[in-house]
């Protein structure tokens, strides 16, 4: 058994619940077949098992320093993102024409989950620059791509997003970071930029031949100052060294390292406060700056960037989803392999008696199954909103393609924020498991925790997304997105409904409850007429939501176990099936039910937490 990832229950959830092999019929996709996606998920564990697993714990350990000329980092890390890049994995969704695969976007989900599960540190380095490229073939122009998005598909490049400054935090409004229009040039409008970036995440390294930086800065009006708000903002492709018209790297650009931030987890990923334009180089037309090339139109930056930010907080949920995942899979192979005690009842009584193993023990299964609970059900979401993408672009139709991009909308927060929640508690269940060997670094559980912790704040915090959810998102065009979650999983409903399985039945009952509430509660919240109501219930809304969802990604996974079982022609053993089941079981008995609680809570519009004064605290 992996203890980085379960194979087969990514099987399970590509071939036998998403039906990813339908994707063939999509002219995008139609040269592959699910042997093609199974060679690639084959080299995307090797490399993850080979080369990045191995130096997770080393990684952590002898984290990047900085001596006060360049910054060092352990050779395996490179060695791991050449072979990576060398196995042509940067460009694995991308178009023929860009050295790319023309995977489906979930099943290169799919295997990226490999890697954030085998060693999330040196997996943002990829993570970042393929989000960086996206960005850029939507928004930028041919000479752009050319430029930057051709190196990063090969490897040759890194990229990363730079948005929050030291005084600003994830108020983008406050973004004081300036570019002042110097002259044309190939690669677009070219800018001088001064200013500061904080929690810059591959920052600098000198793993990739250079980094492309994407900044959001604001362009002074005629009177010298910078419009205040978000709707001054505009984005830049700022390099690490300029570019020359032939491809090759440059002068370095005025972009110099501040200091390296040490976090307490994903230690292996530089992340550093960059100065930009400190006013130490100058250029033709005594111009002072760091060289930028603008992207898109002026003033539509944070538009533009909300593409990368949004492809990046499902991804941040992948990766939670991944940390959580082979927590269990390491607690489950500890608990399966540890004897201590003996069994319950009059025979454990006996001190003579052999001692059992640790999975012998209710306890012990009662927190493997809450953890199987949280880290299948996070994965599975996941891949179902990648999935969302593989059939926004093979729509038949408008109708068809708005049902997606609403889907994908309202989901995003909830897949980004419940895994970084719950598969952190996961990742704390499994240190449980371990004992007091659990919270010693020798084993690898505390790191999975410690680098997860970090997800609730990565990419807006759990407070950010839990408002964009309650104050946007359920509320957008007349509420269409939350009424096509709605038919989504009464549809789902309806099939239990029909299954003949009485558990199965009971929980489409169950769901179809909990999401009555949920819609009566949110028209509640969304006539309060108090914003600052809202903004006090929106986490636990979030919450409630979130659970919700789960929920019903249960139901469709029992589902299809349950039809696997049936019809007895599925590709796994019963046994995986059952414990299928008997995680969605477990979902509907101990987790389901909290929801009730909260969303009564929230219908009773309490005011306890906003009208408390901080003199009081």
């Amino acid at each position: 058994m992996s203890l980085v990832l379960s194979r087969q229950d990514l099987s399970f959830l590509l071939y036998e619940w998403l039906d990813v092999e339908s994707l063939t019929r999509i002219p995008r996709y139609a040269d592959h077949s699910r042997e093609t996606f199974d060679a690639a998920l084959d080299t995307c564990e090797q490399i993850a098992t080979d080369l990045f697993a191995t130096h997770n714990k080393k990684n952590d350990q002898q984290e990047p320093h900085f001596d006060g000329e360049k910054i060092h980092i352990i050779p395996e890390v490179k060695s791991a993102l050449d072979a990576f890049s060398a196995a042509g994995l940067m460009a694995a969704g991308q178009d023929y024409e860009l050295g790319g695969m023309q995977l489906p976007h979930v099943v290169e989900k799919a295997g990226f989950a490999w890697f954030m599960a085998a060693n999330i540190g040196t997996a943002w380095y990829p993570f970042l620059t393929i989000g960086n490229a996206n960005l850029l073939l939507a928004h930028g122009t041919a000479a752009q791509i050319e430029a930057f998005v051709r190196p990063e598909m090969e490897g040759r490049f890194f990229g990363t997003m730079c948005l929050s400054e030291p005084q600003a935090g994830s108020s983008l409004s406050d973004v004081a970071t300036r570019a002042e229009y110097e002259r044309e040039s190939p690669f677009g409008r070219q800018y001088r930029l001064r200013g500061n970036k904080m929690w810059i995440s591959g920052g600098e390294h000198a793993l990739s031949a250079n980094i492309v930086h994407l900044v959001l800065a604001k362009i002074p009006g005629a009177d010298g100052k910078l419009t205040p708000g978000v709707k001054g903002i505009s984005l830049f492709i700022v390099p690490k060294y300029l570019v020359n018209e032939d491809g090759s790297c440059g002068e370095h650009n005025d972009v110099v390292l501040a200091g390296l931030n040490h976090k307490m987890g994903n230690r292996g990923t530089t992340n550093c406060l960059l100065n930009f334009g400190e006013g130490t180089q100058y250029r033709p037309g005594g111009a002072a700056g760091a060289v930028g090339y603008l992207v898109g139109k002026p003033g539509d930056g944070l538009a533009y960037m909300f593409h990368m930010m949004n492809e990046s907080r499902i991804g941040v949920g992948l990766g939670a989803a991944a940390l959580g995942y082979t927590g269990y899979l390491h607690a489950l192979d500890y608990a399966r392999n540890r004897p201590q005690g003996r069994a319950a009842g009059p025979a454990g009584k006996d001190p003579g008696s052999p001692q059992v193993k640790l999975v012998e023990h209710a306890d012990i299964r009662r927190m493997l199954l809450a953890q199987k609970s949280y880290a299948e059900g996070a994965l599975a979401l996941n891949l179902y909103c990648a999935r969302l993408v593989d059939e926004e672009r093979g729509a038949p139709d408008d109708a068809s393609r708005e049902r997606c991009a609403l889907l994908l909308d309202i989901l995003t927060p909830i897949a980004k924020s419940w895994p970084s929640q719950w598969c952190l508690e996961g990742n704390s269940l499994a240190i449980q498991v371990h004992g007091g060997y659990g919270y010693t670094r020798e084993y690898n559980v505390e790191q999975f925790y410690r680098d997860n912790r970090l997800n609730p704040i990565h990419e807006g915090t759990h407070g950010i997304q839990g408002i964009d959810l309650l104050g946007r998102k359920v509320t957008m065009k007349d509420g269409a997105a939350l009424r096509a979650l709605d038919e989504t999983v009464r549809a789902a409903i309806r099939v239990a409904g029909e299954s003949g399985d009485a558990q199965i039945m009971k929980y489409s009952c169950e769901l179809d409850t909990a999401m009555s509430s949920l819609k009566g509660v949110t028209q509640r919240l969304a006539t309060a007429g108090e914003p600052p109501l809202k903004l006090a219930n929106a986490s636990v809304y979030l919450e409630a939501f979130g659970h919700i969802v789960m929920a019903w990604i249960w139901l469709e996974q029992a589902l299809s176990a349950h039809d696997m079982l049936t019809a007895g022609s599925g590709h796994s053993s019963e046994a995986f099936y059952r414990g299928k089941l008997a995680a969605a079981g477990y979902f509907f008995r101990w987790e389901l039910p909290r929801v009730f609680a909260q969303l009564d809570l929230l219908d009773s519009l309490d005011r306890t937490t906003l009208d408390m004064q901080d003199g009081w605290f």
